[in-house]
Parts: structure tokens; C-alpha cells; sequence
């Protein structure tokens, strides 16, 4: 670690704001959420709205969707994902499978029986996957930045652009993606890779510094390098052949016109052939980190579709 790199503890993924921090178990490890609007009680309460954050972020990333998504009177949580933020960061269990056996575990411990889970990048990913994987506590998913796993109508090296088939490509060896993350200036570099424009320097620095708890920069990157290396594997086989089931509940698909990760021409093909209620929209001018550089539009978007596919009360 250098000089101007200290280590943080997860403290510093606890930022203050009109929400709750609260520590859940699920899966056999310990979560951190932040939750935010009126709880409902009764049998016919709403599903809970989950927020899920992809790399190289945390909960954070969802904080004006997690704010105006409470406000509209929805029961709003974000969770830092397993090996992130304030969530504890076990040596195994990056795989996609055990990644939503925790999302379903945290939504229990919540004390919902479903949830709409709403996730960006890679956490659009494991939002799919739960349509699939864990079926009983899906209620919708909405996928922001993510095209369906699926990989029927479209390969990875079809769907990424040249900068994230490099950007993979690095992430596969060992160690030096984790200097770079701690050390070094890779949380800017894809953040500014994927974006249309700079993120203001205020909305980057808590990715920084989060990156620099004990472990956070491994167990993230091994989220992603069981993403490249599963696709051979039997789990990754297996994975693969669950996710291409029909997803039986409402989604919401929205991708930037200038993302710089993914391409826009088959961005939507395999979640418009699997899912029978599929809406799909384009933020135009902005780039991969949608949470961030239109957080009004994603805002929304989701509680259109909310409103209009899922019938969800607000307000």
C-alpha cells in the first residue's frame, strides 16, 4: 500500500443520507444495506425494491435512485454485494449461482418474501440471473447497463467493445489488477472508460477509497474472472443453461447510446427473446455508469416502470 493509499475499514462504505444502515445474514455471511422508505405491513404489501451495483462500485452508485424511490413511497434497499463495501468478503463464492442465494437470503432477512431487483453492470447480471435462479423471491428485474447472460443471439466478444475485451483480458492475471485498484489509478480509468463524459471528482473518490478496504479489491476482481473462466466449466455450462429459461416476470432493460463497454446493436436481443413482458429503453448521450450520469432519467424510468408493468403503489 503507498504512502497515498491508506487502507480504510468498511466504515467508509457507510455514507450518511435520508437512509438505514443495517448488517443482514444471508447464505452464511453477514450483508450491509442501506434501506430507505415507509416499511408496509399486512399480506398485501409491496415487493421490496433491491438495488444491486456492479464494479467497480458499491451501494453507493444507487444513492439518488435509493433517495427519490423512497420518496415516491417505495421500501428502497441497496446492498453491497458479497466481498464489497461493508459486506463481509469471504475467500470463495464469487460465482454467479452463490452470488443469488445471497441476494435471496438478504431480501428474507429483510423480512420480504420478493423483491423487484433492479441492478447496473454486473449487478444487471445477477439481476437476470434471480428471473432464473431464484424464481420464488422475483418479482421483476430491471437492468441497467446489462444485456440478458443468455449469450444465445450474442457472444461476449459480440456484445463488449474493444476497451472491455482489454479491460477482461487484464483483469484475468494475478495480483496486478488488485495494485491497480489500491494503488494505482484503475478505478478512474474504467469509470472514465465507461462513461460519456467525467464523473466529478467528489462522485469518484468514495470508489476509490472503498476499493481500499482489506480484501474488497481481490474478491471484485474475482467476480469478474469467474465470469471469463466459468464459460469452459461445468458450473459455468450449468449456469448458462439455467439463465436461458423463460423469465415468467416483468423487465426493464435500459442502455446508454454511448456506452463505452457495450455495444448497443444486440445490447437487448436475448432479453427480448426470453422475457414475455420486455421493455427496453435508450438513454441517449449517455454512457455505461447510468446510475451516475442520468440519475433523474433512471429515476424515472423505473418508476414508469414500476408503476405501469408491476402496478407498485408510490406516494
Amino acid at each position: 500500500m503507498s504512502a497515498t493509499s491508506p487502507a480504510a475499514d468498511y466504515t467508509a462504505a457507510l455514507a450518511e443520507g435520508p437512509w438505514r444502515h443495517e448488517f443482514v445474514p444471508a447464505n452464511g455471511a453477514r450483508f450491509h444495506v442501506a434501506v430507505a422508505g415507509p416499511e408496509r405491513s399486512g399480506s398485501d404489501r409491496p415487493p421490496l425494491i433491491l438495488l444491486l451495483h456492479g464494479f467497480p462500485q458499491f451501494w453507493w452508485a444507487w444513492r439518488h435512485q435509493l433517495e427519490t424511490l423512497a420518496d415516491a413511497g417505495l421500501r428502497v434497499a441497496a446492498m453491497d454485494l458479497r466481498g464489497v463495501g461493508g459486506s463481509d468478503k469471504p475467500p470463495l463464492g464469487y460465482d454467479a449461482p452463490t452470488r443469488t442465494r445471497d441476494i435471496a437470503g438478504v431480501v428474507r432477512s429483510l423480512g420480504h418474501d420478493r423483491a423487484v431487483f433492479v441492478g447496473h453492470s454486473t449487478g444487471g447480471g445477477l439481476a437476470w440471473s434471480m428471473a432464473t435462479l431464484q424464481p420464488a423471491v422475483t418479482a421483476g428485474v430491471a437492468a441497467v447497463s446489462a444485456p440478458h447472460p443468455a449469450r444465445m443471439h450474442a457472444s461476449f466478444r459480440q456484445l463488449l467493445t474493444p476497451a472491455a475485451r482489454r479491460a477482461l483480458a487484464y483483469y484475468q492475471l494475478p495480483t496486478l489488477p488488485e495494485r491497480g485498484l489500491t494503488e494505482g489509478d484503475l478505478v478512474d480509468r474504467v469509470l472514465a472508460a465507461g462513461s460519456a463524459r467525467l464523473l466529478p471528482e467528489r462522485d469518484v473518490e468514495p470508489y476509490r477509497t472503498v476499493m481500499r478496504i482489506p480484501f474488497a479489491a481481490h474478491s471484485a476482481m474475482e467476480s469478474l474472472r469467474w465470469i471469463v473462466r466459468s464459460s469452459p466449466r461445468r458450473d459455468g455450462r450449468r449456469y448458462l443453461a439455467a439463465v436461458r429459461r423463460p423469465v415468467n416476470v416483468p423487465a426493464l432493460q435500459v442502455h446508454g447510446s454511448a456506452d463505452g463497454f457495450l455495444r448497443r446493436e444486440l445490447a437487448d436481443a436475448d432479453g427480448a427473446a426470453l422475457t414475455r413482458d420486455f421493455r427496453f429503453e435508450v438513454v441517449d448521450g449517455a454512457g455505461h455508469f447510468l446510475p451516475e450520469e442520468a440519475p433523474d432519467r433512471i429515476s424515472e424510468l423505473l418508476l414508469d416502470w414500476l408503476g405501469r408493468s408491476l402496478r407498485l403503489p408510490a406516494g
